[in-house]
């Protein structure tokens, strides 16, 4: 096949360096966005008198067809047009004739491929905002239901207050509130329109880009030529994002493989979301929430992979940049596969609501609260906290919990300790009695939901 290029080569291409080259058989997936951009440059070409207004029309229409082909399957790209922008090209050209070879005026496939993948990522970064909310309603649904499911709380694994599910899932939505949020800030920047750059210093034709920035409905034009063709920040940043949204599928799979273990069994997952062992017949593995957290490393790669590929590029154009598409595509992938299945994990899984407040009854986690109580007795807080400390050290020596010691055994710790110190620490006590906003208590974790359910009809 003849090169689009070939003018100046008097040989061949090798048929491996062909295929080395090439980056069709995955910049393919933007198909849409390529004739679409296209469109908009030959209609603005078209207004501006730099080509026929017949052929302006031509053009258009043949894209149009072209884009119906590629939909019912009539198409097959040619690794040797090497990527979409040349392949859509020579499908024009075959099919309009002469008409077709004027598309490419005023503009390089350096400007046309960041068109395209801004375009790709603006209409990919909408997609997962959905799943996001979709994850964000996801856990509010099941919090409202566990308002009064108590567990413990850990610092470093190790149990540390009383806490409700309820309480621990709606931490989960405030750092996947943020990350709705940071997808959005990341769009502000991905959507500036880069075509009219050029190769690197634009053209002499007298392209309307505010015009071609309209048609595609961008919301800024790209103001420097160098910075408009060889700019990747938009799709690091957005390999942040999603790498930043893996971390926090990872930490709460992490919780529920913990949970679902014999020794937790705080939850169980569904079996449509579980898998067996192939030699031991007892066996129901958190295999999803495993996968998760193993794609996660696979996202933060793509993004060290992009931020390693443009670390030593000078400016404008080098062919390392088609190294960009693959990671941040599979990243987008990844997450888009991981956000859905993990939400029907959720809403599937059994929570095993006595086992979580027998959970957390043991470990003393109403250590705090005894000394608390001490306190609104009159102590000073740190002589509270030694004398709890010698409470737990006693009880421990005992096999028993703090609710288990008598008042007798009580006071040989404190004369300060009256009958009142069992509803201190019981455990509907120690989590409502953190009534201050962002704590565990039913009625602050309510009003937090209640918030949450704005939040989402908001956006």
């Amino acid at each position: 096949m003849e090169k689009l290029w070939g003018g100046r080569f008097q040989k061949n291409t090798d048929k491996k360096v062909d295929d080395f080259n090439s980056s069709i058989r995955f910049d393919k997936r933007m198909y849409k966005q390529d004739i679409r951009g296209s469109i908009a440059h030959a209609s603005m070409l078209g207004k501006q008198g730099i080509i026929p207004w017949e052929d302006s029309e031509k053009i258009i229409s043949g894209l149009k067809e072209i884009l119906c082909d590629i939909e019912n399957g009539k198409v097959e790209f040619l690794i040797d047009a090497e990527d979409i922008h040349m392949n859509i090209e020579k499908l024009l050209t075959d099919k309009i004739g002469e008409s077709g070879k004027r598309l490419h005026t005023g503009r390089s496939r350096n400007d046309q491929v960041a068109l395209d993948l801004r375009m790709y990522l603006l209409d990919e970064i909408d997609e997962i905002s959905e799943m996001l909310k979709s994850t964000l309603s996801t856990l509010v649904s099941i919090a409202e239901k566990h308002t009064d499911t108590i567990m413990p709380g850990y610092t470093h694994l190790q149990k540390a207050q009383p806490i409700t599910f309820a309480h621990h899932l709606m931490a989960y939505f405030e750092m996947f509130k943020r990350d709705f949020d940071r997808l959005s800030d990341c769009k502000k920047r991905t959507d500036v329109m880069p075509l009219g750059s050029g190769a690197l210093a634009g053209t002499t034709y007298p392209l309307d880009r505010e015009y071609v920035c309209r048609e595609l409905g961008f919301s800024a034009v790209s103001m420097n030529s160098l910075d408009g063709v060889s700019d990747r920040d938009f799709a690091i940043e957005l390999a942040s994002c999603l790498s930043i949204i893996m971390m926090h599928l990872s930490r709460f799979c992490e919780e529920l493989i913990l949970w679902s273990s014999h020794e937790f069994s705080f939850v169980e997952m569904d079996d449509a979301y579980s898998t067996g062992s192939s030699i031991m017949p007892q066996k129901k593995n958190p295999d999803v929430a495993e996968l998760i957290r193993g794609k996660t490393g696979r996202v933060y790669g793509h993004l060290m992979g992009l931020l390693t590929t443009m670390k030593g590029i000078p400016l404008a154009y080098n062919k390392d940049m088609q190294e960009d598409k693959e990671p941040i595509f599979d990243a987008v992938d990844t997450v888009k596969l991981c956000l859905p299945v993990f939400c029907n994990m959720l809403l599937t899984m059994t929570v095993k609501k006595d086992n979580m407040l027998h959970g957390a009854k043991g470990g003393f986690t109403n250590a705090t609260d005894a000394a608390d109580y001490l306190v609104k007795k009159g102590m000073p807080f740190r002589d509270a906290h030694t004398i709890v400390g010698k409470l737990v050290f006693y009880a421990i020596s005992k096999d028993k919990t703090l609710d288990d010691l008598t008042l007798a055994e009580f006071k040989e710790f404190s004369s300060l300790i009256e009958d009142d110190i069992y509803d201190a620490i019981s455990m509907t006590s120690c989590v409502n009695g953190r009534n201050i906003i962002g704590g565990p208590a039913k009625d602050t974790v309510l009003a937090a939901i209640a918030k949450a359910k704005l939040y989402i009809e908001s956006l």
